[in-house]
């Protein structure tokens, strides 16, 4: 048994979430932020056997995309906007996608 730890936009973890239920998959999410611009962001956890790891992976990967955002500068490095060094106009930046961790299982327990 594998245990998932996909960490996905905030925007993107309803839906995500949709898509493993209807494979027949468990999901855990749980609230996180952190990252880059400390962005809302959230943890799910799914338990999978192992034949099935790779449909697990498939719908995390399509249901996670990233998009474009327009962000000010500032906000990427308070620091370095002090100093005048970054640019006063807003940047485009991609934001979203997923970082997951497939874990081994060594005992599951259902109680």
């Amino acid at each position: 048994m594998k245990l998932i730890i996909a960490i996905v936009h905030d925007d993107d973890s309803a839906v995500l979430m949709e898509a493993l239920g209807s494979e027949g998959f468990g999901v855990t999410k749980m609230c996180s932020s952190g990252g880059f611009l400390r962005s809302g962001n959230t943890t799910l956890l799914c338990g999978v056997d192992e034949e099935r790891l790779d449909g697990a992976l498939d719908i995390i990967k399509k249901k996670s995309s990233g998009h474009k955002q327009m962000v000010n500068p500032a906000m990427i490095h308070p620091a370095a906007a002090v100093q005048g060094v970054l640019p006063s106009y807003p940047i485009e930046i991609t934001v979203g996608g997923a970082t997951v961790f497939v874990i081994d299982v060594d005992r599951f327990l259902k109680f």
